[in-house]
């Protein structure tokens, strides 16, 4: 069992996400339900070399510092990943979610087409809310790809990890990941005002120092696009 193995076979399946915990066989979630491998169930050995087998020395050390890690990769051939490791009973698990090869059209996600005009506002703050897996973030990838394909502006988006990567078309789209290309949420979006931005999206507002510092953004002429972790989207 490898990892390129489980993540071509999750593709081929249509998975959503795959979940890796040792005394289990491994386990995709398919059309909202978990499915057990036949892959034999994994020893705590077997899950670390897995679960370490995609990422580096300097994850490594990280997640064995602070015991949780958050980050996104590639493979070629079969996409990104945006994946949790963590550890539970005394051993590495990991929960590894599929992104989408591209990002999908509002029509496609049946989004309203009133999205596409609060994208294109010259500014402003748009959130949108709503509990974990329900499509906040691919939402605002949307939001993204339509100011890219119509605007001139600068974006800048401020994520962790990155999930879709945004080539430069109309627009200059620059990406920053916490922990790689920046220390926080708040110390980026503070630092970003200095950057000449026109959009800024925040991947997620998890204190008060970031809500203030959008707030502010907002109301000095920037377009700000933002995720809120709310129990339901109203």
């Amino acid at each position: 069992m490898d990892l390129n193995s489980l993540l071509k076979e999750m593709k081929d399946r249509g998975a959503s996400d795959l979940h890796l915990v040792a005394r289990i066989s491994p386990m995709f979630r398919i059309d909202g339900d978990l499915k057990k491998l036949d892959e034999g169930i994994l020893t705590d050995k077997e899950t670390k070399s897995l679960i370490y087998s995609f990422i580096d020395e300097k994850q490594i050390a990280e997640f064995e510092k602070n015991h949780e890690l958050d980050f996104s990769f590639g493979k070629p051939g079969l996409g990104r990943f945006r994946t949790n490791l963590h550890f539970q009973k005394g051993s590495i698990a990991a929960a590894v979610r599929r992104i989408p090869d591209r990002i999908p059209s509002l029509s496609e996600l049946n989004l309203p087409p009133i999205l596409a005009e609060l994208a294109l506002k010259e500014k402003g703050l748009v959130l949108v809310t709503g509990p974990s897996g329900c499509g906040k973030s691919t939402t605002l990838a949307v939001m993204i790809k339509i100011i890219n394909e119509q605007r001139s502006v600068h974006i800048i988006t401020i994520e962790d990890p990155i999930e879709y990567l945004h080539s430069h078309n109309k627009s200059i789209v620059e990406q920053r990941e916490v922990g790689s290309d920046t220390f926080s949420f708040a110390d980026s979006l503070k630092r970003c005002l200095r950057q000449d931005p026109d959009v800024i999206m925040i991947g997620e507002m998890r204190d008060l120092e970031t809500i203030a510092t959008a707030i502010t953004a907002a109301e000095t002429g920037h377009l700000v696009l933002a995720t809120l972790h709310t129990p339901n989207a109203p």
